[in-house]
């Protein structure tokens, strides 16, 4: 019984492990498209156009992500916005959003 625990956690771990490595690729894909937004302009249609192939809806469902059209429009107002993901996802910025929305209320 507890050989069948201890394996059901490491299987639980790993999946978890994979999740957020398929995350990262998910993240390292919309950097690619915001710096293809500032250098050529087409950054939104590329990262529909990789979150519609194959290969993109593989990896964002392995990320635990559900490909669909809501999830495409919310990438591309994402990169339309030009923040990088390093900085979405950090403390300062949170901290400085919800400083601007306590403002504007």
């Amino acid at each position: 019984m507890t050989n069948f625990v201890d394996g059901t956690a490491f299987n639980h771990e790993q999946g978890n492990r994979a999740r957020k490595l398929f995350a990262a690729v998910v993240l390292a894909a919309l950097d690619d498209a915001i710096a293809d937004d500032k250098k050529y302009g087409n950054g939104p249609e590329q990262i529909a156009r990789w979150a519609n192939s194959r290969d993109g809806r593989e990896v964002l469902t392995c990320a635990g992500i559900d490909p669909n059209d809501r999830v495409v429009k919310g990438l591309m107002a994402f990169v339309s916005r030009g923040v990088r993901t390093s900085v979405a996802l950090s403390r300062e910025e949170s901290e400085r959003r919800n400083a601007a929305q306590a403002e504007a209320a």
